[in-house]
Parts: structure tokens; C-alpha cells; sequence
């Protein structure tokens, strides 16, 4: 039995999967919701047993066809793949089965098929291993996310969807413009040739800097974070759920593997200490900016800004120990921001709004709700025993030992901030609202709480599990450059 678990190549399937279920959803809208729920659990079984072929095996490569590199498209997994494919999977099935109850019928015609495209590009993007194939499935990526942000059609959707694809078309051609340099100046786009062709010359710097500023622009580090609260507070709420959980994740993946595999060696102490200059401003300025908001969504949009500041300590830190840390705080955050933004939902579903002063005793009506955004706070401040406390304890330990008190004195004050932010929404949650609501309050599903809920429980799950993942995490050695 271990044999055949270990025979089936389950890589394959999280992309061909996916993609063949978008089709059938297109053709045969009426079974569409089935078949979203039958693939999101076979998805989280197939990354089960692709986790369990490299910890018995090793990395994962697989040419498609037959053809490997240069020639041909070569399927890589290791422990970074690992831990982006876990959060598409567990994020991924709880926002399918959250959208079944949250859309109507002939909304669902149109979300399927986009979101099961989504699913598949995000896939494989994770398990890409050149240059080009990134480009192609991280475009397949964006047009499939702004389609979800333009779905309901209001003005301001459609103004936050149309912001969102000028963003990704400018983030992907930088990105693109530096792919066909690097495969002009060293004749491969393979991640593992060009590791060992690649040298500090003006086509490769230039090259660092266009696909960097593409990613960054992407992943809405700060300063260029312009476009993601218009975006993520105007889509439906589970679309802002996956937008915050999962795509933003998948330039700053590529990113990770750009930096670790081919720029980072040669692009010196500078250029890091400049990511990590922009992820501190990020914290303060999110943060800051998140305290402000008198929208619940809006709140949460830049909460997202704040959190993924985080994201960005590392690089000027730059060991095992800072990475492993990331790693754990961007799979801790893919779980509690999604269950923030589906939590905001159901507020606003059921009370017809989201603002923060009128919450009105919204916990003892949804208290299930209520329960699931303290939660998803607590792991974003980083209180234990939740997966964001061990994350963040790890990255603060990194930086003690390498005596780096001001990243230590950000994340310090990034915490205090989050939790001023979060109680300022939980305070409201128990007090009666200043105006009466006319409003009638809409009955929510229980499986749209439970969903919340669940994913918030995961991120505190996590603190329990986030040492045991380490070992996992060390597959392949991705963070000693010597990968794909």
C-alpha cells in the first residue's frame, strides 16, 4: 500500500487536476460545486502524499513529457514548495466550501471555473523550476485573481479590479523584461543552470532589479501597496481571503527563490538591508494606517500591508534559522488572514455593513465569527501558543543572536500595534452601536462560521506544529542556495 502512495504522481495531479475541474465546471456548471469540493479535498490529500514522497525520497523532480531541462518543463518540489502548496491546500478547501454558501447560484456559474483556474496556476507556480514557466503560470495567476476582484460588477470593484491588472500586467512585464536578459546573457532560464552560469554583471544586475521591482510590486510591499486595500476590501469576501492568503504569497515565493538560489550571493549586504528597511516601514506604516480604518475590511486589507513586513526581515538577517521562520509565519499567516477576511464577511453579510463603530453586539449574534477573528489575532500578534508566536519568536531570536536590536524593537512595537488594532474591532464587537440599525440582520450559514473558525483554530494549531516542521522545511536545503 506504501508502495502504490509512493508510486502516484501526485505533483502532477495538483496541477492537471485543478485545471481539468475548471474546464468541466465551464461545461457542466450544474455539478460545479461537487466537483469544487471533491477536488479541494483531493488537492489537500495529493500535497499529503507529496509530502510524504519527500520525506522518504527526497526533492521531487519530474519531466513532463519525458523532456527535462533546458529542452523541456521539469517539475521541482522541496520543503519551500511544500510549505506554499499546504497553504493553497488547507486555505484552498476551506474558502471553497465557504463559497459555497456565501454566493448565489447563477455568482457560483462564474466563480467556479475562475477559482479552480486559480487553483491550478497557483499550483503550479509553486512547483515550477524555470524562470519562464513562473512568468507563465504567475500571469495565469493574476487574470484569473482580478477576475474574482471584478465579480460582483459594483463600481467600486470594478475600479479596484481595474487597479489590480494594471498592477499585475507592469509587475509581470518587469518581471519578463529580466527573464529575457538573463537568458540573453547566459543562454538558460532553468533556476539550476543558471546558478551555476550566473555572474555579477550589468545584464544580471539589471535583471535583479526589474524582476525584483515586479515581485515586490506584486506582493504590495510598502511602498507600492497602492493597490491592495482598494482591491482586497471591495472583492467578495472569500476572494479577499485567497488574494490575502495565497497570491500576494506566490511573487514573494518567487522572490525567495530568485534571492536564495541566484541574487542573493552576489547582490551584497545592501540590497537586503534595503528589503528589510522597506519590511520595517511596511510594519509601522500598516499598522499605523490599519488603527485608522473605520471599515472592518479596509482594517484587515492593512493588516495584510502590516503582516507581510514581517515577510521581508529575513533578508537582511540571511540564515537558516531567519528563513525557517519566515516559512513558518507565511503559512501561520495564510491561515489567519483568511479566516479574518471570511470572519469580516459574515459581519457584513449579516449586518449589511462593515463598520467598526456599528458592529453592535456582534458577538452574540455570531459568536462563532466573533471567536474565529480573535483568534486569527492572537497568531497575528504572535501570542502563544499560536503558529504566528513561534514564527515570530524564531525571527526574534535571529535577530538577538546577530545583535540586531532595531528589527528585534519593530517586531516588538508590529505587535503591540496589531493587537491595538485587533481589540479596537473585538471592543466594538460587545458595545451597542452609536445609530440604530434599520437594517434587517441576514441569517448566516453555519458552515460559513465553522469554516472561520476552523482556519483560525489551524493557526493556532500551528504553534504545536510549527517546530515538528522544521524538518520538513529542511528538505532539499532550499535556504542554502544549493537547489533546484
Amino acid at each position: 500500500m506504501t508502495d502504490v502512495w509512493m508510486g502516484v504522481p501526485w505533483a502532477v495531479i495538483l496541477i492537471v487536476l485543478p485545471l481539468a475541474a475548471a474546464m468541466t465546471a465551464f461545461v457542466w456548471p450544474r455539478i460545479s460545486q461537487l466537483l469544487v469540493l471533491g477536488c479541494s479535498l483531493v488537492i489537500v490529500l495529493a500535497v499529503t502524499g507529496l509530502a510524504l514522497q519527500l520525506w522518504y525520497h527526497g526533492v521531487f523532480h519530474h519531466a513532463l513529457g519525458g523532456w527535462g531541462a533546458p529542452l523541456g518543463i521539469e517539475l521541482y518540489a522541496d520543503g519551500l514548495s511544500l510549505v506554499l502548496l499546504a497553504a493553497t491546500g488547507l486555505v484552498g478547501a476551506g474558502v471553497s466550501v465557504y463559497a459555497s454558501a456565501y454566493f448565489s447560484v447563477e455568482e457560483k456559474r462564474r466563480f467556479w471555473p475562475i477559482w479552480l483556474f486559480l487553483l491550478a496556476a497557483l499550483n503550479a507556480l509553486f512547483l515550477s523550476a524555470d524562470l519562464f514557466n513562473l512568468y507563465v503560470t504567475l500571469e495565469l495567476m493574476g487574470l484569473a485573481a482580478v477576475a474574482l476582484t471584478a465579480l460582483p460588477g459594483s463600481r467600486d470593484a470594478l475600479a479596484g479590479a481595474a487597479r489590480y491588472l494594471f498592477v499585475s500586467l507592469l509587475g509581470s512585464l518587469a518581471y519578463l523584461l529580466g527573464v529575457a536578459l538573463l537568458y540573453h546573457a547566459f543562454g538558460s532560464l532553468d533556476i539550476a543552470v543558471l546558478a551555476e552560469r550566473l555572474r555579477p554583471v550589468p545584464a544580471a544586475w539589471v535583471a535583479l532589479g526589474l524582476m525584483s521591482a515586479g515581485l515586490l510590486l506584486k506582493t504590495a510591499l510598502f511602498p507600492l501597496h497602492f493597490w491592495l486595500p482598494p482591491a482586497h476590501s471591495s472583492a467578495p469576501s472569500p476572494v479577499s481571503a485567497v488574494l490575502s492568503a495565497l497570491v500576494i504569497k506566490a511573487s514573494l515565493y518567487i522572490l525567495l527563490r530568485l534571492w536564495i538560489m541566484l541574487f542573493g550571493p552576489f547582490a551584497g549586504d545592501g540590497v537586503a538591508a534595503f528589503l528589510g528597511l522597506l519590511g520595517v516601514a511596511a510594519i509601522l506604516w500598516g499598522s499605523v494606517q490599519a488603527l485608522r480604518q473605520t471599515r472592518l475590511k479596509l482594517l484587515v486589507a492593512y493588516s495584510t500591508v502590516a503582516q507581510i513586513g514581517y515577510l521581508f526581515l529575513a533578508f537582511p538577517l540571511a540564515t537558516v534559522a531567519s528563513w525557517n521562520a519566515t516559512m513558518v509565519l507565511l503559512l501561520s499567516h495564510a491561515l489567519a488572514k483568511s479566516a479574518m477576511f471570511l470572519a469580516a464577511g459574515n459581519f457584513l453579510n449579516f449586518g449589511g455593513h462593515d463598520r467598526i463603530a456599528d458592529l453592535d453586539h456582534i458577538v452574540q449574534r455570531l459568536p462563532l465569527s466573533a471567536f474565529a477573528f480573535a483568534l486569527a489575532g492572537v497568531s497575528l500578534m504572535g501570542l502563544p501558543p499560536s503558529g504566528g508566536f513561534i514564527g515570530k519568536w524564531l525571527l526574534l531570536e535571529a535577530a538577538l543572536v546577530q545583535g540586531r536590536w532595531d528589527l528585534a524593537a519593530v517586531m516588538l512595537l508590529g505587535g503591540l500595534l496589531t493587537a491595538a488594532y485587533v481589540f479596537k474591532v473585538l471592543g466594538k464587537s460587545f458595545t451597542q452601536a452609536d445609530v440604530a440599525c434599520t437594517y434587517q440582520p441576514k441569517e448566516i450559514p453555519a458552515r460559513m462560521q465553522w469554516v472561520a473558525l476552523i482556519l483560525a483554530c489551524g493557526a493556532i494549531l500551528l504553534g504545536f506544529g510549527g517546530t515538528p516542521l522544521l524538518p520538513l522545511l529542511e528538505i532539499g536545503v532550499p535556504f542554502d542556495g544549493s537547489g533546484p
